[in-house]
């Protein structure tokens, strides 16, 4: 059965990768650079700073920055535990595909920057929906975005894809509990 899921994700990355072309290249390049996503990152500060006050702000960046390393880490060590091999380094599937990206490291179960988008993506739906309840749409939009990105340059296959999602939403929803639990206690503290 595992070969089968394997075949299948094989064939969806064959799929959806070669649905690229030259001109959307450059975007999708762009796209999945991490730093790229600067700009959204300060604006989701700004905006979290502004709606919920300096105090949750600062419990709001540790937290986030916790969330950040935990989830790297994770993946990493998922990753090496592991060890499957990224599209971009398989020999049996590399002359079918569109590699696209800048680098290539080794292994790819399952997607960092899958992962990552949807946790940020999961933390901040939660901690603005009640001001911006839209907002959840354009964050799982873009994280989505994110997703396709690392199948598009050929560095992921759709089930890493998948999977980084998948532990996104769990990251994000643990460490938004984390952080409701301790500015409900610290604030009660600080006002009594």
């Amino acid at each position: 059965m595992l070969t089968e899921i394997s075949q299948l994700d094989s064939n969806l990355l064959i799929y959806l990768n070669n649905l690229g072309n030259t001109s959307w290249d450059t975007f999708w390049l762009y796209f999945t650079e991490k730093r790229s996503h600067i700009p959204l990152m300060l604006a989701l500060l700004f905006i979290s700073y502004k709606l919920i006050g300096w105090q949750r702000f600062i419990v709001a960046i540790i937290v986030i920055s916790l969330m950040a390393a935990f989830t790297d880490q994770v993946t990493n060590l998922v990753k090496h535990h592991y060890k499957r091999l990224r599209p971009c380094r398989n020999p049996e599937i590399l002359d079918q595909i569109r590699y696209i990206a800048k680098r290539c490291s080794k292994y790819g179960y399952f997607s960092g920057h899958s992962s990552n988008s949807m946790t940020i993506a999961v933390f901040f739906s939660l901690l603005l929906k009640t001001k911006y309840p839209k907002g959840i749409i354009l964050l799982l939009v873009w994280a989505l975005g994110m997703g396709y990105s690392r199948i598009y340059v050929g560095v992921h296959y759709p089930g890493d894809v998948i999977s980084g999602f998948a532990f996104g939403i769990f990251s994000g929803s643990i460490f938004y509990k984390l952080y409701a639990i301790i500015t409900t206690k610290w604030l009660k503290l600080i006002t009594t």
